[in-house]
C-alpha cells in the first residue's frame, strides 16, 4: 500500500483526533498532498490539501476552523488534526497524493487530481 494512514477510530462528539499518513517507498516532499473522505452513501469529497512549495492549505467549508492539515517533510508524514468533531464527520478518510503538482490550486477538490490514494481509515463520531 503506497500510503499508510492508520489512526481512525471511535470518537465522541466534540472530541479530537489526529490522523497521520506516511508514504511507503517514496517521499512526497515536493508534491501536493491531502485528505478526502467518503460519508456513508455519498461520493468521496475533498477535506483538505496542502501544497509543498509554500505549505498553503485548502479546506472544505464543512471543516474550516475545526480541521488543520499539516506536513512534516523531515518525517515524510502528513497530518490531519480534527477538533470539535461532529457525527456528520463520520466517514472513511483517505490520504491522497498528487505526483504531478506541488500545489493544491483551485481544483484541489477534484478526486482526479490525485493519482495515489491510501486504503482509507474509518472515523466514527458517536456518543
Amino acid at each position: 500500500v503506497p500510503l499508510q494512514a492508520p489512526g481512525g477510530g471511535l470518537v465522541q462528539p466534540g472530541g479530537s483526533l489526529r490522523l497521520s499518513c506516511e508514504p511507503s517507498g517514496f517521499t512526497f516532499d515536493f508534491h501536493a498532498i491531502g485528505w478526502f473522505r467518503q460519508l456513508p452513501g455519498r461520493q468521496r469529497e475533498a477535506v483538505a490539501c496542502i501544497s509543498s512549495s509554500d505549505s498553503r492549505t485548502k479546506y472544505a467549508d464543512s471543516v474550516k476552523g475545526r480541521f488543520t492539515i499539516s506536513r512534516d517533510n523531515a518525517k515524510n508524514t502528513l497530518y490531519l488534526q480534527m477538533n470539535r468533531l461532529k457525527p456528520e464527520d463520520t466517514a472513511v478518510y483517505y490520504c491522497v497524493y498528487d505526483s504531478r503538482s506541488n500545489i493544491c490550486g483551485e481544483y484541489y477538490y477534484r478526486a482526479t487530481k490525485y493519482d495515489t490514494w491510501g486504503q482509507g481509515t474509518q472515523l466514527t463520531v458517536s456518543s
